[in-house]
């Protein structure tokens, strides 16, 4: 199919481009900017006058509930949520059921979300066999089955000597290393950030520290090893000014912040509000300031999810037993344009932190608009404003905070590979 986009903003941070445009694409490919191909036809033209046109969003971490915890979630109703969303590329962490630690395993995924045809999956393999922290699984095929990055999720790999020993040997096949560092012992069976709402709750705590440790001892690792890191849903400032020195010095790290920890704070725990349970947990207002100034300044320079769809019974137990996470595909955009109309920073700032920068984190070609890019657009209204209605979500998980509350950015079109998968109007 032929499609134009005519009339829109363009922003494009990869090409440095943010002007109005038109964008022309034939079959999964741009075929061009502002003028059209000779001979080229659109079969279908899209008037976004009024609307931006951007890359697809680019997810580094949403778990997609298949295999495994179907009855919580299907790879066919997140990925609806995904597009919905305006997300067209979501990474996979590899705590599947079973893990993502074989090539028969990242091609089943593959084969799967393509076999469904709407946004692109890319599985992160595990760095150990089956999580355990123990034996260093096959690297190189798992590269050879497509996997650009690994991470254990969010089990700890307790022993610094294994974890040291996976970096060397990805730095082998250039791979990518994704960190969720938290220091376990710390972690332990803690519940909240250690601090006012904490003693105000008699819950366990997850103090700073857990954070830090675990950031402090695979910065020091990186920089024996020389691999490429990327450190996952960061919640403390004593870590982003670590990643900031770190990158100062030259290391190869980059960093993601999940939305809803530029949003939420410890204090809207409330009274043993469960949707707020997330890990890491909610930390302080201050720890919230430094994670949107480090967005602005580019040391934190990707926006994920982290989504996790939960059953309503999951969030319904105490505080200390309820399931963290949030359901947050649909949420993605409205929670980052949000800040953008706060004047927070601006939207270059965060459609460059939604879509090129996540893409060259994960070590992908995603993330861009040019001529010969892969044809993954997101069309959306950067005035309209909305409220999230759990009803009308498409994800099988309402696990969220943000019910009924007034976002801003809706999207009107997703087009993953030249495709119309999501159309407001249509739906």
């Amino acid at each position: 199919m032929n499609i134009s986009i005519i009339n829109g903003r363009l922003i494009d941070p990869a090409n440095g481009k943010d002007a109005v445009a038109d964008l022309h694409i034939s079959n999964d490919l741009v075929v061009g900017i502002d003028t059209s191909p000779h001979s080229f036809v659109a079969d279908q033209l899209i008037d976004a006058e009024g609307l931006c046109v951007c890359p697809g969003l680019v997810d580094t971490q949403a778990r997609l509930r298949e295999p495994g915890e179907d009855h919580t979630g299907s790879m066919e109703s997140e990925l609806k949520a995904a597009v919905k969303g305006g997300i067209t590329t979501v990474c996979v962490p590899p705590d599947t059921y079973p893990i993502i630690d074989t090539p028969a395993m990242v091609q089943m995924t593959r084969q799967r979300a393509e076999s469904l045809g709407l946004a692109h999956v890319l599985p992160i393999g595990a760095l150990t066999v089956g999580l355990k922290g123990e034996r260093l699984t096959d690297m190189g095929s798992l590269h050879q089955a497509g996997c650009s990055t690994l991470s254990n999720s969010d089990r700890a790999i307790e022993n610094t000597l294994v974890m040291r020993r996976a970096m060397q040997y990805a730095t082998t096949f250039d791979l990518i290393i994704s960190l969720n560092a938290q220091d376990p012992w710390l972690v332990g069976n803690g519940a909240v950030h250690e601090g006012e709402i904490s003693t105000r709750l008699g819950l366990p705590v997850i103090p700073e520290a857990a954070e830090t440790v675990g950031v402090a001892r695979d910065l020091a690792l990186v920089e024996t090893t020389g691999i490429r890191a990327h450190f996952s849903c960061l919640s403390t400032a004593k870590a982003v000014a670590m990643i900031a020195r770190a990158q100062q010095q030259g290391l190869p790290v980059t960093a993601s912040v999940t939305a809803h920890h530029l949003h939420l704070c410890e204090t809207d725990v409330g009274v043993f509000n469960t949707m707020c349970k997330v890990m890491p947990p909610l930390r302080s207002s201050n720890d919230r300031s430094a994670l949107l100034k480090a967005v602005k300044q580019g040391v934190v320079a990707s926006i994920c999810s982290d989504h996790q769809a939960h059953g309503r019974d999951a969030k319904l137990a105490p505080f200390s037993e309820a399931a963290s996470g949030i359901a947050g595909l649909e949420t993605l955009l409205g929670l980052s344009i949000t800040l953008v109309d706060r004047e927070i920073f601006d939207l270059p700032t965060a459609i460059a932190s939604l879509t090129i920068n996540p893409a060259r984190a994960m070590g992908i070609e995603r993330g861009s608009l040019g001529v010969g890019d892969q044809a993954d657009v997101c069309v959306f209204d950067r005035e309209k404003k909305w409220r999230l209605d759990p009803n009308s979500m498409l994800s099988r998980g309402s696990n969220t905070p943000f019910t009924d509350t007034e976002l801003i950015g809706q999207v009107e079109y997703t087009i993953v590979s030249g495709n119309i998968v999501y159309s407001r109007a249509a739906s």
